[in-house]
């Protein structure tokens, strides 16, 4: 039981969940007001985003191995809930099944899905050194779900679900960014690049808020192209709002403790912004 207890938890399920939605939310984005949506192919790419996430977290775990000793050590890789061995074969059970479900859609998704496993797979292998570069790796596999979602719907990205994805992108590159505070100890210690090791944690803070503040900035354009409904403003004013609440707080006080609560706060903000573009279609 324990090991399957670690097994799930190297999944990250929140995380992955949100991706497997973020598929919806594409899919619904483009095809408003389509009703010839093909909901198994709909079923058959969130299960495609829900196991290459997955997968990606799992494998960034093999890797952080030696980094997590010190960092995270309670995680089930370095705690010896999982052994490395198991977490390989769970990396490749998670990513034939994500793939396997974009080529039953088509050819062109399967394409798409197998590019965003590279981009996992190179993160995870030499991205993650190379500080923020690695950063828009991650942020390039957060914000394809919803263009995948796109081209499920309509085989092209609509101009609200591009806007959509550079706000993951943008947000996403923030939390990103507040991870490398969370991890400097043990960053530093097997010269992983991240803005908190090259330039200390404030301006790293700094750097964070600027993408928080640059996600905030995109959610006007779809009020002002008239893209979104009225309902649209509650949800992403709480997401605006706690952004820039974030950025302040991590600017005062950018070292572990503070960035490891922003980093989880960040979550339930992104799924506040998902809230809002699915409320800005009513209306």
């Amino acid at each position: 039981m324990a090991k399957l207890s670690g097994l799930i938890k190297l999944i990250r399920p929140i995380n992955s969940l949100v991706m497997g939605f973020a598929i919806l939310v594409g899919v619904l984005l483009a095809a408003t007001g389509n009703s010839n949506i093909q909901w198994l192919n709909l079923l058959m790419g969130s299960i495609t985003a829900f196991s290459l996430t997955a997968a990606a977290m799992v494998i960034n775990d093999y890797h952080d191995y030696d980094i997590d000793k010190i960092n995270e050590p309670t995680r089930p890789i370095p705690s010896g809930a999982v052994s490395k061995n198991a977490a390989l074969v769970e990396t490749g059970v998670l990513s034939v099944i994500g793939l396997a479900a974009a080529y039953y859609v088509s050819l062109y998704c399967f394409v798409f899905a197998f590019v965003a496993w590279i981009i996992m797979a190179t993160y995870s292998t030499v991205g993650k050194r190379s500080g923020l570069p690695g950063n828009f790796l991650v942020s390039a596999c957060v914000a394809a779900p919803f263009l995948y979602g796109s081209l499920i719907a309509l085989n092209m990205i609509t101009v609200n679900v591009l806007l959509f994805a550079s706000m993951a992108f943008l947000s996403n590159t923030g939390r990103e960014i507040v991870k490398g505070n969370v991890d400097v100890y043990g960053d530093r210690s097997y010269n992983i690049k991240t803005m908190a090791v090259r330039f200390g944690e404030k301006k790293a803070a700094y750097a964070a808020a600027f993408f928080f503040i640059s996600a905030v900035i995109l959610t006007f354009f779809p009020i002002i192209f008239n893209l979104v409904s009225i309902w649209f403003i509650p949800f992403v004013l709480v997401t605006d709002i706690g952004l820039i609440w974030c950025s302040i707080s991590l600017i005062r006080d950018p070292l572990r403790e503070n960035a490891r609560k922003i980093k989880r706060f960040v979550l339930y903000l992104f799924i506040f912004g998902l809230l809002s573009f699915i409320a800005g279609m009513f209306g």
